[in-house]
């Protein structure tokens, strides 16, 4: 009996040891992961990122999350999806996707503009389905995404075209999805979301259909070299945008300097943006897009446009297509739906624009992220060491 006590000691301070150096391994890698040139990141931005720019995880910064923990799908509500064509100029079609709340309606409608640099590989219905879903869920809202042409085979103006021309579209078939014709708001992301407003524009300009809102994520607003902070900090691509993809985009989709300036490639340079729906523009900390999407919102306000602005901290460029695994993320989704509830009743106010920082998680949040971050990074280093074996 004695040395079976003695042995089960052994074990159990081996045991301690093993778990101890594990532990610190674990914390050392998530520190080193966190500390930037450019800053220090919160765990779990560190870990996504590694995880990301690693290929550690079966990802793309385009396609969905990381599924190493569960979440964002509870409380989302039962939807119809369909998936079909529409005809847009050139006697083309492009591929649309639905989703609607079960029920009679009428609901309020969301038309949503996937990102990918305006450029194929990069973006698509599939990489941006959990914000489609998310999106109509939270707000009972029929949520419609055309997939507009991309470069380099379709130059601008192609892509915003066929966003406008699913804008028409919509508010003709709004009835038949169930929706209000009269409740129609914009979205978008990146790209998306630099189309997203160059139509609310072309509506205007064009006497079109009437846009309720417009919720912008770190949206691209210029083409041109401009001295911007944030386009210099952040461009290395570490931060899932990088200045050769930013270039690669502008010489695929609007190959001649003309375009560069055109007000529906530019908005950030447009005369006159009056008369433009309330606009929700979030930004990311940590994103080469940052400084022009709050340029943007600030020229918006400026024409009288009622605008609520919002920049993230410690996060990157596309955080809200991690809204499944980041509370961040989370919190832009929630933004826009409340953003977007406020549109269907016409209450956003009058206050003057102002640039709303959003601090990282803290709290019970923030101990929830740490402990995700860890668990996370744990899974990342055992199927790193695991693949090293499998090569060996």
């Amino acid at each position: 009996m004695l040395h079976i006590r003695k042995v089960f000691k052994k074990a159990m301070l081996a045991s301690f040891i093993i778990f101890s150096l594990l532990l610190l391994i674990i914390t050392g890698a998530v520190l080193l992961w966190q500390t930037t040139d450019e800053g220090r990141l919160p765990a779990k931005t560190a870990v996504v990122l590694h995880a990301v720019n690693n290929n550690l995880v079966d990802l793309d910064i385009n396609v969905k999350p990381p599924r190493i923990v569960s979440g964002g799908t509870e409380g989302e509500a039962v939807l119809l999806r369909e998936d079909i064509f529409i005809p847009v100029q050139g006697d083309a079609q492009i591929p649309v996707r639905i989703y609607r709340p079960r029920g009679e309606g009428p609901f309020p409608v969301v038309l949503y503009f996937h990102g990918g640099a305006f450029m194929e590989g990069y973006g698509g219905l599939n990489t941006h389905d959990n914000i489609l879903r998310y999106t109509a869920s939270h707000t009972g809202s029929v949520v419609i995404a055309p997939a507009y042409r991309l470069a380099p085979e379709n130059i601008f103006p192609a892509a915003v075209e066929d966003g406008y021309t699913a804008l028409e579209w919509t508010e003709e078939n709004a009835e038949s999805l169930k929706g209000d014709p009269d409740k129609i708001s914009v979205m978008g992301d990146s790209a998306g979301g630099n189309i997203a407003t160059v139509i609310t524009q072309m509506a205007r300009d064009r006497d079109g259909p009437e846009v309720a809102a417009q919720v912008l994520f770190y949206p691209l607003t210029t083409f041109r070299e401009l001295p911007l902070a944030s386009r210099e900090v952040y461009d290395s691509g570490y931060y899932l945008l990088s200045r050769s993809v930013m270039h690669q985009a502008r010489e695929a989709y609007a190959p001649e300097e003309w375009m560069w300036k055109h007000p529906y490639s530019s908005p950030l340079h447009a005369e006159d943006l009056s008369g433009l729906p309330p606009a929700l523009i979030i930004t990311a900390e940590f994103d080469p897009l940052r400084d022009e999407g709050e340029q943007y919102a600030e020229k918006l306000s400026g024409d009288g446009v009622l605008v609520q602005g919002s920049r993230y901290r410690g996060v990157m460029h596309g955080f809200v297509s991690f809204h499944e695994v980041m509370q961040s993320g989370r919190n832009g989704m929630q933004e826009a739906v409340v953003f977007l509830r406020r549109a269907e009743s016409g209450n956003f106010g009058s206050s003057d624009y102002t640039l709303n920082i959003k601090e990282p998680p803290q709290g019970l949040s923030r101990i929830r992220e740490q402990t995700e971050a860890f668990a996370i990074a744990a899974y990342l280093l055992g199927r790193s060491g695991a693949d090293l074996i499998i090569r060996e």
